[in-house]
């Protein structure tokens, strides 16, 4: 099993940065790879960006392309999700998940709200 604890939400007006953090704990030798998803009220979960573990390639979401980075520090088992240029369509609750070679692990989630 593997435990997903995210955390550095919160609220910031249009054009500002937030920084999210996701440790990971538990059998953290079997992560693949890991990501941030999100999701607006009313809408379906989405992809955001993920990073692999080993290699540490990336890939993005077209809407957050250019204005997010997805990092890691494997020593401390956290990924993190620089956000900049926030805009008002980021609101969503942000989720990290780990990925090994059976299943998903998700946290239990962080509140980002953007207002214009």
């Amino acid at each position: 099993q593997v435990q997903l604890v995210e955390s550095g939400g919160g609220l910031v007006q249009a054009g500002g940065s937030l920084r999210l953090s996701c440790a990971a704990s538990g059998r953290t030798a079997s992560i693949a790879a890991m990501g941030w998803f999100r999701q607006a009220p009313g809408k379906e979960r989405e992809f955001v960006a993920i990073l692999s573990w080993s290699g540490g390639s990336t890939n993005y979401a077209g809407s957050v392309k250019g204005r997010f980075t997805i990092s890691s520090d494997n020593a401390k088992n956290t990924v993190y999700l620089q956000m900049n240029s926030l805009k008002p369509e980021d609101t969503a609750i942000y989720y990290c998940r780990a990925t090994d070679f059976a299943r998903n692990y998700w946290g239990q989630g962080t509140q980002v709200t953007v207002s214009s």
